[in-house]
């Protein structure tokens, strides 16, 4: 800025409004200043991912998933139990187990009563906590001698005896199986905190319920897990090496990182979501949970023990939560190292994750056409011990389209920076909320009395400020619409869903709100730029300063931005505020190009 030579000279440059390149000078450097710093956080919160290989495949060995044995004097085939062959008649235990797992005190009989939950039935907190669990036992009528058995597992969420596994259970129980299933050991975990270990001790209580029954052999009994549970039946087999068999469905056979990670990219592109959101999922599963307290998010699961027993394992085409052809490659060669070669795998065609068909969001979804008849006969000959005629592994190809994310690791920095980011943005968002109400208060207060500017803002800010407040919103709810809309698209998969083939706002939403954003910093630029003129023409930044200009501007006699104090601090909370919602996007990949 020149130098004013005199009071006339100083006088004039305050009457005159900067050119346009004299604005453009100062204002470039604003918005390249501001943009670099969004480019440089979009950049450092970045989570390398490589998707690759993607469409990999496993060409089973043949298309009936029929299991099948030799029969055991070597002539033809076995000729074993059925679905059907006996009718099932159900009884009730009930057993107490503390926060460890282990049992309090002895099984009690109680009465049938399918209306029943008490997944919730819990007393005490923390290290203090119990929970009464209720075990439904189905058992084949008329049959003699000792049976084997099955305890079922529950996957993810919360299940109770009662209105869990009812279909295949009672299958296997009508083939001669004494049957396990008890409500979810939960305690008073959630499913971020659930206590594997102890999971696994309470349904190898189950099962030494089973061995205790005088018509189970006790040699018998194995067990089936589903999803969640795949990772708890690890534990279990470590403790309890033997358990004579498992029935793994939908098997989560990487860490809970690694699992979850793949899951939810893989079907953020499955939903046509557009592939910025990806930067989204790269961001969360980087999170260090440890630091929370969260410590599932990287077991250190007991694989050598995983699969060293008998194992059958199911999944459907339609299944989009499983890394099948990795997690098949993964269970052959544990199984292997542990010296098990009894390894069966099943692909079901048009089977979703829980080997049901159509939509697990409805009711009375029908198992996959012969799913619960081959399982049954692969248990039936394995606990016989006889040797299997059928095809390892058959059924529809094994499919799966990006690679587990195995270099996933945790990012303390950028979850430090992460947390403190959003408490602070909610923290402003609040405060600016509180202040908008007041000033709103004010306003109409203000010409209720016929006042023009009740809030004393100069140079029009009033109405800059309202308008880029309400951009900058709208660009965070759009934001958060399309981040809901994904998810909401990504549940519906999970139940079986097929894919819709026009995403929407999915996929146009992203690139919008980044060219909002831009707008949106260009706009500040401007402001700030506005401000800096108002200051110069003010001689607020002559050098060497003066003290009446800014003395003038303090008590708010020549503005800069309001004359009252109240609309200086509005100004400025409403300009942090609105600089920390793009700094949240920043942090989100919304500034990567």
């Amino acid at each position: 800025m020149r130098p004013v030579l005199s009071n006339g000279e100083a006088s004039d440059e305050r009457s005159q409004a900067w050119p346009v390149w004299r604005r453009l000078a100062v204002g470039l450097p604003i918005f390249i200043v501001m943009m670099g710093l969004l480019i440089g956080i979009s950049s450092l919160t970045t989570v390398p991912w490589n998707n690759n290989p993607t469409g990999q495949t496993i060409a089973t060995l043949a298309n009936d998933t029929a299991v099948t044995f030799a029969s055991s004097n070597g002539d033809g085939t076995a000729d074993l139990p059925e679905p059907g062959d006996y009718q099932v008649r159900e009884r009730a235990l009930s057993i107490t187990v503390d926060r460890n797992g282990n049992q309090v005190g002895k099984a009690r009989s109680v009465k049938v009563d399918e209306s029943a939950d008490s997944t919730w039935n819990v007393s005490g907190k923390g290290d203090q906590c119990t929970q009464t669990i209720t075990v439904l036992i189905r058992e084949p009528v008329g049959a003699t001698g000792k049976h084997p058995g099955a305890v079922f597992m529950h996957g993810a969420g919360f299940g109770t005896a009662y209105n869990s596994f009812g279909d295949v259970a009672e299958t296997l129980a009508s083939a001669g199986l004494v049957t396990a299933v008890i409500d979810k050991p939960a305690w008073d975990t959630t499913d971020v905190n659930r206590d594997y270990p102890a999971s696994a001790r309470v349904y190898d209580d189950a099962i030494n319920l089973l061995r205790g029954f005088d018509n189970v052999d006790g040699g018998k009994v194995g067990i089936y897990a589903t999803s969640e549970s795949t990772w708890i039946s690890q534990y279990l087999l470590e403790n309890d090496p033997d358990v004579a068999f498992q029935v793994l469905l939908s098997p989560m056979v990487f860490s809970p990182r690694e699992s979850l990670g793949f899951f939810v990219s893989q079907d953020f592109a499955l939903a046509g979501a557009n592939e910025g959101y990806q930067s989204i999922v790269r961001r969360v599963f980087s999170a260090d949970t440890a630091m929370l307290g969260l410590d599932n998010f990287d077991l250190d699961l007991p694989e050598s023990h995983a699969y060293s027993i008998p194992t059958f394992v199911a999944y459907g085409s339609k299944d989009v939560m499983t890394a099948q052809v990795e997690g098949v490659k993964r269970i052959f060669a544990k199984a292997r190292a542990s010296g098990n070669r009894d390894v069966t795998v099943r692909s079901y065609p048009v089977a979703n994750h829980v080997l049901r068909l159509g939509d697990e969001a409805q009711t009375g979804t029908l198992l996959a056409d012969e799913y619960v008849t081959d399982m049954t006969a692969w248990v039936e000959g394995t606990v016989q011990g006889l040797a299997q005629t059928s095809e390892r592994v058959a059924g529809s190809a094994i499919f799966q389209s990006i690679a587990v994310p195995h270099d996933l690791q945790p990012r303390r920095t950028g979850t430090v920076y992460g947390i403190v980011l959003h408490a602070s943005m909610l923290l402003l968002l609040v405060a600016t909320g509180v202040m908008w109400l007041i000033a709103l208060v004010r306003w109409i207060r203000g010409r209720g009395r016929g006042v023009r500017h009740p809030l004393g803002f100069a140079h029009g800010l009033d109405n800059v400020l309202v308008v880029l407040t309400v951009a900058t919103f709208a660009t965070l709810l759009l934001f958060v619409a399309g981040l809901f809309q994904v998810v909401m698209a990504v549940v519906h998969l999970a139940w079986g869903a097929a894919p819709t083939d026009t995403p929407g706002m999915i996929q146009w939403s992203w690139p919008v709100i980044k060219v909002v954003c831009v707008l949106v910093v260009l706009a500040w630029s401007r402001v700030f730029t506005r401000l800096i003129e108002a200051a110069a023409r003010q001689g607020v930044l002559r050098w060497p300063l003066r003290g009446d200009p800014i003395r003038r501007m303090v008590r708010g006699e020549e503005p800069v931005i309001a004359s009252t104090r109240f609309a200086r601090v509005l100004f400025w909370l409403t300009a942090a505020t609105m600089m920390y919602i793009l700094f949240f996007f920043a942090f989100w990949g919304l500034f990567v190009y």
